[in-house]
């Protein structure tokens, strides 16, 4: 199992109750130390491996480090991403592109690096995080809104094309989850918000979350 963005929130929740499933683990961000403390965290094999969703030309071989390690890849988890929040007039177009940039570009270049080892193991499950901005526009979240809708659109495709190949493909829209998502998102001029929207922090835990999301995985939910 390949989780993205595991070195907090509800990654971070998804990869220690994974680890309780007699699983092997990768875990993936840029933040090597956090996500080593994460590993800690875990029972079973664990394998550190950081990726910068940005950066796509280094998928291909990140993807052949974890069949190296582990064989195969059974399940991908796209949960890596960065929000927003800014209103549209205030937020300059290099932000939208680097939200988009990480968001889509960076989810959909991983998933096509994977996707061909699923298919030669006529086999796999991917899952990507996207959010109820995904579904609906909301305040001060356009370009945010704008690459969970993108995603939308892929993954839904992916999903008629891959049946064939027995490769199911998931889509999760979490509301207000309790992790500093708001803290990490960038603002208009690219600055971090640094501050946890109220929303957030009345939001359900990562715990619960991830037990949603695992659960919704076993019944193997579009």
């Amino acid at each position: 199992i390949w989780i993205t963005g595991a070195s907090s929130g509800i990654g971070k929740a998804l990869a220690i109750k994974m680890s309780e499933l007699n699983t092997n683990l990768v875990l993936s961000s840029r933040k090597k130390e956090e996500l080593e403390k994460v590993a800690h965290l875990c029972k079973g094999n664990t394998f550190v491996l950081t990726i910068d969703l940005e950066k796509q030309s280094n998928f291909n071989s990140a993807t052949k480090q974890v069949i190296e390690k582990f064989g195969s890849i059974d399940l991908l988890i796209n949960n890596g991403g960065i929000s927003q929040r800014s209103e549209a007039k205030e937020t300059s177009i290099a932000v939208d592109r680097r939200i988009m940039e990480v968001n889509y570009f960076g989810t959909v270049g991983l998933t096509k690096a994977v996707l061909p080892y699923m298919q030669k193991q006529n086999n796999g499950h991917i899952v990507t995080i996207s959010s109820l901005s995904g579904k609906f526009g909301f305040f001060l979240r356009s370009a945010y809104a704008a690459s969970k809708f993108a995603l939308l659109g892929f993954f839904e495709s992916l999903r008629l094309e891959e049946e064939k190949n027995n490769i199911n493909v998931s889509m999760v829209f979490p509301g207000f989850v309790n992790t500093d998502i708001s803290k990490n998102a960038l603002s208009g001029d690219g600055i971090h918000h640094n501050k946890q929207d109220q929303n957030q922090k009345n939001g359900i835990s990562s715990e619960e979350c991830a037990q949603d999301i695992i659960n919704g995985i076993m019944d193997n939910k579009h």
